[in-house]
C-alpha cells in the first residue's frame, strides 16, 4: 500500500511538471515567434510557423526609424596647434607697451547630419524587377560643434612691455582665436564632406538590415 501511494504522488507530480514545462515552452515559443522579424531568427520562425515574417517599410516608417537617431555625429576632427594673440601700441614699441602670448592649443570639431530633418520626400521606395530598392536624400552635414579642451590647453610663452599691466582678458581672447581657427581649419580640411561619406555608410548599414535589397543614397 505504502509503495501504491508514494508511486501514485510521484506520477501527479511528474504530470503537473511536464504539464508546467508544456505551458511555459508554448510561451516561449510565442515570445520567440513574435520577435523574430529578421535574420537568422526570422528564418527559423518562418520554417516552424510556415508564414513569411516581414517588416513594415513603408515610407512614413522609414522617415521616423532614421529620424530617431536625430543629429547623428559621424566624424571628430582634432587639433593641436600654437596660436598667438597680442596687442600693441600704436606709438610705443612692443617692448615697452606690447602684450603676446602664445598658446598651444588642443581642440575638436564635430560633425555630422541632423537626421530630424528629413522628410517624406526624400524618401522613395520602388520594387524593380522584384528587388526592394530605397532612394533616400540626405539633409547637408553640419558642423556641430568645435571646442577648445581647457585641460590640455596650456600658455607656451607670455611676453609683457615694461610699461603696461598684463591683460586678463588676452588669454582668453586668443582662446576665442584659437577656436574659431579651428573651425575654419576642419572646414578647409573637409570636414563636412567626410561627415556625409560616414553618415552614408550608417543609413546604408541600417536599410540594408531593414530588409532593402539596394539601397541609394545621395
Amino acid at each position: 500500500m505504502t509503495t501504491q501511494y508514494s508511486s501514485g504522488r510521484g506520477s501527479s507530480g511528474s504530470s503537473l511538471a511536464f504539464l508546467l514545462a508544456l505551458i511555459l515552452g508554448a510561451l516561449a515559443m510565442a515570445v520567440f515567434l513574435r520577435h523574430a522579424t529578421s535574420g537568422i531568427l526570422a528564418r527559423a520562425a518562418t520554417a516552424i510557423t510556415g508564414r513569411n515574417f516581414t517588416v513594415d517599410t513603408s515610407v512614413p516608417v522609414i522617415v521616423q526609424k532614421i529620424q530617431r537617431l536625430n543629429r547623428l555625429e559621424t566624424v571628430t576632427y582634432a587639433l593641436d596647434t600654437i596660436v598667438e594673440g597680442s596687442k600693441s601700441s600704436p606709438i610705443l614699441p612692443d617692448l615697452l607697451a606690447g602684450d603676446r602670448i602664445l598658446l598651444v592649443v588642443h581642440g575638436q570639431a564635430i560633425a555630422g547630419i541632423d537626421l530630424a530633418q528629413l522628410k517624406p520626400e526624400d524618401v522613395h521606395i520602388d520594387d524593380p524587377n522584384g528587388i526592394r530598392t530605397i532612394h533616400l536624400t540626405l539633409p547637408p552635414s553640419q558642423l556641430f560643434v568645435t571646442t577648445i579642451d581647457n585641460q590640455h590647453t596650456r600658455v607656451y610663452l607670455r611676453s609683457t612691455g615694461i610699461l603696461v599691466p598684463v591683460d586678463q582678458n588676452l588669454e582668453s581672447d586668443t582662446r576665442t582665436k584659437a577656436q574659431d581657427q579651428l573651425q575654419k581649419t576642419a572646414l578647409a580640411d573637409g570636414i563636412l564632406d567626410t561627415a556625409t561619406k560616414n553618415a552614408r555608410v550608417a543609413i546604408t548599414t541600417l536599410l540594408y538590415g531593414l530588409g532593402f535589397q539596394k539601397v541609394d543614397i545621395n
